[in-house]
């Protein structure tokens, strides 16, 4: 599988992604806070990157992106759900399936009102929380402060790339933290509080193409119960989903399991 690489020029800044030269439906890959697309490894060199054209872009101040020409604007979910938006556009794209981990979620999320073409959704490791709920949604974690720390020691860029990914652990996670732009979590983090997003409990018990949920049951930082809590008006199978030994990045630690069950959503989406 021939994976490339280009950088676009946007309204955020310069953006970096991976993608697969799949015929099928757009699929558009959302990595979380201080990550990179490098973490859909596994998913951009199986069968579902030959089957379909998968687009992994690195978010405005992470991986080989830019940082965001306005950090106000950029460094928040909504923004970087006009930005993914932004993104689609610019490679001429006017249908397609997102996956989001964690912030990408997120994002996700916020894209089901600015991308038309949104054909479905799979969020892992994404509470749709309204502003009170944030606590609700979360658990407490020796690294959860982490997400919204603007300076990290070495110390701290270990910590937070050991904590997301879980193992199997390799050493450009290190690297793809300690590059991530600081003030990418900090103004992410504070906006999130705020509440300067929608209400994404609303967003998911209102009209939304399916949405599926996959998260794993050793979550260190996701209420999943909290998760399988929440009113979606449009569950892909029903529930939401678990698997058993995994932590906060399924799709990396579990691939083998990960990917039939993302294979079943794309195709159940794909075929409508």
């Amino acid at each position: 599988m021939t994976i490339s690489q280009k950088t676009l020029e946007t309204s955020h800044g310069k953006i970096a992604l991976r993608e697969t030269g799949g015929k099928g439906t757009a699929v558009m890959l959302i990595h979380g806070n201080s990550s990179s697309s490098a973490v859909f490894r596994n998913q951009l060199e199986s069968p579902l990157g030959e089957r379909y054209h998968l687009i992994a872009p690195d978010l405005p101040g992470h991986g080989a992106s830019g940082d965001a020409i306005d950090p106000e604007r950029s460094y928040s979910m909504e923004g970087y759900a006009d930005a993914m938006t932004e993104v689609l556009g610019l490679l001429g794209v006017d249908k397609a399936i997102v996956f989001g981990w964690s912030l990408g979620g997120h994002i996700g999320l916020e894209m089901i009102d600015r991308f038309p073409g949104l054909l479905g959704l799979m969020i892992s490791g994404t509470p749709p929380v309204s502003p009170e709920e944030v606590g609700n949604g979360f658990k407490s974690s020796p690294h959860m402060h982490l997400a919204g720390q603007e300076a990290f020691t070495a110390a701290d860029v270990e910590a937070y790339a050991r904590s997301t990914c879980g193992e199997p652990f390799e050493p450009f996670l290190i690297d793809t933290v300690a590059r991530t732009d600081g003030r990418a979590r900090r103004l992410m983090f504070e906006k999130f509080a705020a509440g300067t997003g929608r209400n994404q409990r609303e967003i998911v018990a209102g009209k939304t193409p399916p949405i599926a949920v996959l998260n794993g049951m050793d979550e260190p930082f996701v209420n999943t119960d909290f998760v399988a809590a929440v009113k979606f008006s449009n569950l892909w199978e029903g529930k939401a989903h678990l698997l058993d030994r995994s932590g906060h990045a399924p799709f990396w630690d579990s691939p083998d399991r990960f990917d039939p069950i993302f294979a079943r959503f794309l195709a159940s989406v794909d075929e409508k």
